[in-house]
């Protein structure tokens, strides 16, 4: 019954169906399977779940026993099938109270449910929306929940489990290979070496119709025939714009692609432009959208060209450090104009307190630097690390001796990566941005001003430490000149000559001074935290790379010595290795040379002409018997 009443089935009540439909009136309408309602006494209703459908049994309690007064069960569709357990069972009793409404609506109600868990799902506010929706449809009934055994609960788990034959028919069988949908048509069309426009062709050109089609494909296939239109020997489609375009095979139309996207009129433009290019040519084929996204992916001039932006960055791995004066950076700035014989500035800095020591110098040799280290390590104490570019001036063998022997590691930027040293960096941008607006026209006399753009330097705040270099490493304020010249607070009061208590209060001092560097680190901490958070919500999209990919590595040289039309990307190489942090180690396939490089300079090489998947080329025509 429950078959011959779906939508679009023919209804064929035969001899069988009618002798199945008088035996079950006969069942039901005899004693003593069904009695009448007596209002006076409260309704009992049975209600269970299975996989398929949801039953009910609604009855009274006489002399102790239970007799039914109604039957009813329901098949649930595609969709409540998938609902979970907890929901099936509900839905039953949503089903049993909309079935059952005129009996139980002014009547007090006890459901017996195999299902525990709907005892509870009245008292919980935190349910799905579904379960929320239900419950408040059952709010109007006198509702008692309670449990009973599936085995008890006969009558209902029995109805819940009716099987269909029709329905198991069906999803035993199976599965058609053709489906209503233009492209799976295409696809199989050229897999069996024909153009995908065959069938519509014989169809328009000979009334030719497929053989074996469901009523659903046939709807499909003449609707689809109304968009074509046949003018011997060709195919035309027509387009929302009332335009009509031919329609060629997968193997002409990436051959109509590499024309419209390289040729002499392509201009390697994008997937869209190009795409619709060939809209505009008059040709069409039902992938020439997404064989343009493939073409335009792997055409390697396009690959080749183009800027490196931020958004192709790498994540951000930030450097922390635990201790002061731990670990330094060192970079070399210049050359300026000639000031008293000096052209650079050698600039280093503390990556914990942001303490600046900087120095002007005649040259940038590897002799200049060790002395400059010598002074820094006398005063500040050895390092545990020095992070460095990969200047000659801090790779070479005299520099590498020395720090062997301080026992410090020295740790080498990234080639073309600015942002390994980026605290340095930083500084260094720091001390120019000074010296640029408090230096003469002449720009002669900055070597006399760096003392000055240090000071002012070191007692700025610094919002990843919430306080001043000066304050981190001293721990106390620094006393400027202006205090003394506005008559500032300390500077009113009298010197204090008592030692005792001039060391007393020192000592409070340095005591402080170790709870403020702990506050420092954490704030320093908690502020890349929330920098690295901002940085990799910019990205575009997570670079992974493996070993064995093949990758094009950006030429940041092409900066410095810039050249017009030129490519601006190198290779492609081959990955040797992923270490982490961002940094990969690259080979040429040709001689066989290794480098690091980081990641934001790469990007995947993607090559390999497009798989035509086509072997005929011609429209087959049938003729109609």
């Amino acid at each position: 019954m429950t078959h011959l009443l779906e939508k679009d089935t023919p209804f064929v009540f035969d001899d069988e169906c009618m002798k199945a439909f008088k035996f079950l009136k006969e069942r039901l309408v005899s004693a003593p399977i069904l009695i009448s309602p007596d209002w006076s006494l409260p309704f009992e209703l049975m209600c269970d779940a299975s996989d398929q459908a949801v039953g009910a049994v609604l009855g009274q309690r006489r002399d102790k026993h239970f007799h039914p007064i109604y039957y009813a069960s329901k098949t649930l569709n595609d969709a409540q099938e998938n609902y979970t357990t907890t929901e099936k069972e509900l839905l039953a009793v949503v089903f049993a109270f909309d079935k059952f409404r005129s009996y139980l609506v002014l009547s007090k109600t006890t459901v017996f449910t195999d299902h525990s868990a709907l005892r509870f799902l009245f008292t919980k506010k935190d349910a799905k929306p579904r379960l929320i929706r239900w419950i408040l449809l059952l709010s109007e009934f006198d509702i008692e929940i309670k449990d009973k055994k599936g085995a008890e609960n006969v009558a209902a788990d029995h109805l819940s489990r009716l099987e269909d034959p029709e329905r198991s028919k069906i999803r035993e069988e199976e599965i058609g290979d053709r489906f209503p949908h233009e492209m799976i048509d295409f696809v199989e069309a050229e897999k069996q070496g024909m153009p995908w426009f065959t069938d519509l062709a014989n169809f328009l050109a000979h009334g030719v119709v497929i053989e074996g089609m469901t009523s659903q494909q046939k709807r499909k296939f003449f609707r689809d025939a109304g968009k074509y239109v046949w003018d011997d020997p060709y195919l035309y489609r027509v387009g929302g714009d009332r335009i009509l375009r031919r329609c060629v095979s997968r193997k002409e139309g990436l051959d109509i692609l590499r024309h419209c996207h390289e040729g002499l009129t392509g201009g390697h433009h994008g997937h869209h432009s190009t795409a619709q290019k060939v809209f505009d040519c008059g040709f069409y084929w039902p992938s020439v959208v997404k064989d343009a996204l493939e073409f335009v992916k792997k055409c390697d001039s396009c690959q080749r060209t183009g800027n490196i932006s931020s958004r192709d960055e790498m994540p951000q791995n930030p450097i922390q450090v635990l201790e002061v004066f731990d670990v330094w950076g060192i970079d070399f700035v210049g050359p300026f104009p000639l000031s008293k014989g000096n052209r650079y500035i050698l600039v280093a800095i503390d990556y914990v307190s942001k303490w600046v020591e900087a120095q002007a110098l005649p040259t940038n040799d590897a002799r200049v630097v060790l002395k400059f280290l010598k002074k820094l390590f006398s005063r500040f104490g050895t390092p545990r690390a020095l992070i460095s570019d990969r200047g000659t001036h801090f790779c070479n063998t005299m520099l590498e001796k020395a720090l062997q022997r301080y026992g410090v590691t020295h740790r080498l930027a990234t080639a073309y990566h600015p942002q390994t040293s980026g605290q340095v960096e930083n500084a260094n941008r720091g001390v120019k941005r000074i010296l640029e607006k408090t230096v003469g026209k002449s720009r002669k006399d900055w070597s006399d001003k760096l003392d000055d753009a240090l000071w002012a330097f070191r007692t700025a705040y610094k919002t990843p430490l919430g306080t001043t270099p000066y304050m981190v490493v001293y721990g106390k304020a620094c006393h400027l000149p202006v205090e003394l010249e506005q008559r500032a607070l300390w500077a009113l009061k009298t010197v204090n000559l008592d030692l005792t208590e001039a060391g007393r209060k020192r000592y409070f001092q340095i005591h402080e001074l170790e709870a403020l560097r702990d506050a420092v680190y954490s704030r320093s901490l908690s502020i890349k935290e929330k920098t690295k958070s901002l940085h990799d919500r910019k990205l575009k999209g997570l670079k992974e790379f493996k070993k064995g990919d093949r990758v094009l590595l950006y030429n940041s040289r092409l900066k410095l010595f810039g050249g017009k039309l030129k490519s601006k990307w190198t290779g492609p190489y081959v990955v040797e290795e992923v270490f982490p942090y961002g940094t990969v180690e690259l080979q040429n396939e040709v001689d066989g040379n290794t480098w690091k490089v980081n990641g934001h300079r790469l990007k995947h090489y993607i090559g390999g002409p497009i798989d035509e998947n086509e072997e005929g080329e011609e429209i087959l025509l049938e003729k109609p018997e």
